[in-house]
């Protein structure tokens, strides 16, 4: 049973900020593999790369899930996560400007698709190993389920999100807003 005195994990500010930021984070992410999906389409992708959209944002954390778990528990996590997070708004970027100057191509789109998922895959440990660093003991169950909840709503909701942007606004802006979601972390 939970300690009944033990705050709730929401009562520290540091945890609220980064669980909000991270939220938003991944609602970017969500919003941008639709976009991603759509953007495949628009530029004639076979039915194969569409697929490989997909493929390519989840494949890294088979490649790479013993390598980001050893960086979690050998290098400070925050610092872990920071390189991470630079590194993948870097290519959000890189990615946005691509789309906007209308140079990008089935396998552009896919390099950066994978080079994200490569980032989101270092980060996955480091940013579930450093909640017992936020906070107390007695709360980590309560925020490891805060984690899983606020994942969860972005999962039922971004992709809905993500088609209406790219619905209203086209691909380039669901890009432009992924990007514009690692400004909080």
């Amino acid at each position: 049973m939970p300690d009944q005195s033990a705050p709730a994990p929401f009562s520290i500010p540091l945890f609220r900020r980064i669980w909000s930021a991270n939220i938003l984070s991944q609602f970017g992410t969500l919003i941008q593999g639709v976009g991603a999906a759509w953007m495949m389409l628009q530029l004639g992708g076979t039915n194969t790369q569409v697929a490989l959209v997909q493929a390519s944002v989840t494949l890294p954390i088979l490649l790479l899930a013993l390598l980001a778990g050893a960086l979690a528990d050998n290098y400070p996590r925050r610092l872990v996560m920071m390189c991470c997070q630079i590194g993948m708004f870097i290519v959000s970027v890189a990615l946005v400007a691509t789309a906007w100057a209308g140079l990008l191509t089935p396998w552009r789109l896919l390099a950066f698709t994978f080079a994200l998922g490569c980032g989101l895959a270092l980060n996955a440990p480091s940013w579930q190993a450093n909640v017992g660093d936020i906070v107390p003991r007695g709360t980590i169950a309560s925020a490891v389920a805060m984690n899983s909840l606020g994942m969860n709503i972005a999962r039922s909701v971004g992709p809905a999100l993500g088609g209406m942007i790219v619905a209203a606004a086209g691909a380039a802006s669901a890009f432009t807003l992924n990007a514009m979601s690692y400004l909080g972390l």
